[in-house]
């Protein structure tokens, strides 16, 4: 069984598995504590058959993916292959991105060349912020390089996060690895490589509407934020210019897909922007079709 697009009601570009089968999770437990606060979240550590189950229920697709911080946070990561296993076991409703930090240099390489070639993974997602990387600084140059030879997204998280929110310090993670203007210039040097933005990019949302607006390699995810919360000047972008270039994206377990369809189904959004951003603009950008 595989993805039946036709029927799908929506696909979901960005969804965190924060536990695996064997009970460890993506981040240290103070750091989930923090986002679940941040977020007011309800479950924050649902498995990928728990995912699975839920987004079939609702005939939406998900990409899913953990997030490889092991040298900022000295927290072992979810396993890549674990997460594209389990997104085997569903192959109707998931889809499996991995997560590779850039430090890991020439063997995150080839490790993405083993996710690619043995376990079906459609792309990769950084957290620069958690990473501890400035995107355009040279360090994940060689896992673009192999990513645009290979026709596969990025997805970068930008703007401020949740994680590490109210800790003292904010956790020691640096909100200014994920200004977007960042990605302007990797965009700029890997005219191949599909960027996808993901969420609303608050405090710097002008800066990704006009990197997303001038490079056509780019687009943006509009996860991590109820729309509700939505800066007018995105909602005009998403009537607008960029109605081909960005995506629906919950952020579950810390957003409920549920509560951002109910909440972007409130929003002044033209009647043939809406199936873009729910599902076609998805099935282009990441090639699905």
């Amino acid at each position: 069984m595989s993805l039946d697009l036709e029927n799908l009601v929506a696909i979901d570009t960005h969804v965190h598995v924060e536990i695996d089968d064997h009970g460890h999770t993506a981040l240290p437990q103070p750091f989930l504590d923090a986002s679940a606060k941040y977020f007011k979240a309800g479950e924050r550590t649902p498995t990928i058959d728990q995912i699975a189950e839920k987004y079939r229920e609702r005939r939406i697709a998900a990409v899913i993916f953990t997030v490889d911080a092991e040298k900022a946070l000295g927290h072992g990561r979810i396993s890549n292959e674990e997460v594209a296993a389990g997104a085997a076991r569903h192959p109707d409703v998931l889809i499996p991105f991995g997560s590779i930090d850039p430090a890991k240099g020439a063997d995150g390489v080839a490790e993405l060349e083993r996710l690619v070639a043995d376990h079906g993974v459609r792309g990769l997602k950084f957290h620069p912020s958690l990473q501890e990387f400035a995107p355009n600084d040279g360090t994940a140059y060689p896992l673009f390089e192999a990513l645009a030879a290979r026709g596969l997204p990025a997805i970068f998280h930008t703007g401020q996060t949740g994680i590490g929110a109210g800790m003292p310090g904010g956790g020691g993670i640096k909100l200014r690895f994920s200004d977007p203007m960042l990605l302007d210039d990797v965009a700029a040097d890997f005219p191949e490589l599909t960027i996808i933005m993901a969420h609303p990019s608050v405090p710097w949302q002008s800066e990704a509407i006009s990197v997303a607006t001038h490079k056509p390699n780019v687009a943006i995810d509009l996860s991590g934020w109820s729309p509700k919360y939505f800066p007018q000047e995105l909602v005009r972008a998403i009537n607008g210019p960029l109605r081909s270039k960005v995506l629906f994206g919950s952020d579950y377990p810390v957003i409920d897909p549920d509560r951002w369809l109910a909440d972007f189904d409130k929003l002044e959004i033209k009647p043939e922007v809406k199936p873009k951003v729910l599902k076609e603009n998805a099935i282009r950008v990441l090639r699905l079709s």
